[in-house]
């Protein structure tokens, strides 16, 4: 892991770039042969991907109501509880974001112009399993589209090796009202939604988080056939903190962020030179006490600790980089939260470690990483909703915009569009005539 020491303004964007980003190519290259083979293959495609990638030999690739109704016995009730109260705040939050009111103005006499948020019919939702079951992420994609009114809810999910789905991935997914559960992960999972299969139906837009072979198949998918929430890939954090900041913390912080995966980064940003200088020895401490080890390490080797001039250039730093995960261990956090622009979720304080995000506080956990934060929101209850505008028009409304319209028409040489509106001008003058 590196310590920088007050990079100048120059390095600031090559400091920026997240880890694997020289192997995109061939990342593009392996998910286009899966997306072409899942959409000429169908279910064919998607168990011999299964078998290879999770040593799973499936006969059905959807998941049986009895295996979803023995999912509660298989966890503890401990587990069972802290899924439902996970859930209910996620819930809360989310209904919190309720449907917003049409948007009804007359724009001018005789035009009416109305927005109205409407349900996306089908969604499908990828929950990663790879390192880790993430039922959580059921909890964040499913209950938001469950209230967001969609009609249509596809889950999928790669099987373990015995062909099963872990069960509290599938207790959460009951309890969130999802019946639709497919055994498929990875690329070949976002093309199964993105096409259809002879099992998976075709969504009309895909969410969820994943690694960078998810991601560049959610971009594929976008520009071929479903819309997507965000682009999702390696999950990252940023701390900024300052010397009264415990280092224990920072230090798990960057462990937490750490056994997502190998190619996660973690950044701290800091003014002190004790912090910058011992957190190294503090994580070292900590990984021996943790069962993936060896992986977080891979993921440790392109984090970075910078030592930074002052609290300004820190906040400017972490709007350049955009995390996903934000954590402003700072005496001063409140003040720091009014300047952050870029940023998936902000944790503010001592006491607020992105775990509780991840989890069980009510905010979605799904979130755009790679900088996409410069533009894109992490999930919320509007991702499973459009709008959509209507505009009425009386006689006295076409009649008064009507040459208008006739003039920017002409203009832009678009003379259908002149007539659409010239006939029915002609009309009403006739009728006036008489």
């Amino acid at each position: 892991m590196d310590i920088i020491k007050y990079p100048e303004r120059e390095r600031w964007t090559a400091l920026t770039e997240r880890a694997l980003a020289s192997e995109a190519t061939e990342v593009a290259r392996r998910v286009s042969e899966i997306m072409d083979r899942v959409k000429a293959e169908g279910d064919t495609a998607l168990r011999e991907y299964e078998l290879t990638f999770t040593k799973a030999e499936l006969t059905d690739i959807k998941v049986g109501e009895d295996e979803i109704k023995a999912a509660a016995s298989l966890i503890s009730e401990e587990l069972r509880e802290a899924i439902s109260e996970a859930a209910g705040n996620i819930a809360k939050f989310h209904r919190a974001q309720a449907m917003p009111a049409p948007v009804e103005v007359e724009t001018a006499p005789g035009i009416t112009c109305i927005q109205r948020a409407v349900p996306i019919d089908k969604v499908g939702l990828y929950i990663p399993g790879g390192n880790s079951p993430l039922f959580s992420t059921v909890l964040m994609l499913a209950i938001p589209a469950a209230i967001a009114g969609c009609r249509e809810i596809a889950l999928c999910t790669p099987a373990r090796p015995d062909g099963s789905i872990h069960p509290a991935i599938l207790y959460a997914a009951d309890i969130a009202g999802v019946k639709n559960i497919y055994k498929t992960g990875g690329a070949q999972a976002i093309a199964a939604m993105a096409y259809g299969t002879e099992s998976v139906p075709k969504v009309d837009k895909i969410f969820g988080p994943g690694n960078r072979y998810v991601m560049e198949a959610k971009q594929q998918a976008a520009r071929l056939s479903a819309a997507i929430d965000m682009p999702a890939g390696p999950s990252e954090v940023l701390v900024i903190a300052d010397e009264w900041a415990d280092p224990e913390f920072v230090a798990a912080d960057f462990l937490s962020q750490a056994e997502h995966g190998p190619d996660s980064q973690s950044i701290l940003l800091t003014t002190s030179e004790e912090l910058a200088g011992n957190l190294p020895d503090v994580i070292d401490g900590l990984l021996n006490k943790l069962p993936r080890r060896d992986m977080m390490c891979k993921s440790l080797e392109h984090s970075r600790i910078i030592l930074m001039k002052n609290d300004d250039d820190m906040i400017e730093f972490s709007n350049l980089y955009a995390p996903e995960h934000l954590i402003l261990n700072h005496r001063k956090a409140t003040d720091l939260c009014r300047q952050v622009r870029n940023a998936g979720s902000v944790f503010v304080g001592e006491w607020s470690p992105e775990s509780v995000g991840d989890y069980a506080s009510g905010t979605n956990h799904t979130l755009p990483t790679s900088g996409y934060a410069r533009a894109y929101s992490g999930v919320n209850l509007d991702s499973f909703t459009k709008k959509v505008t209507f505009q009425h028009l009386t006689r006295k409304g076409i009649g008064h915009i009507g040459h208008t319209v006739e003039t920017m028409a002409e203009n832009e040489d678009l003379m259908a569009h002149k007539l659409a509106v010239s006939l029915r001008l002609n009309k009403i003058n006739k009728t006036t005539d008489k």
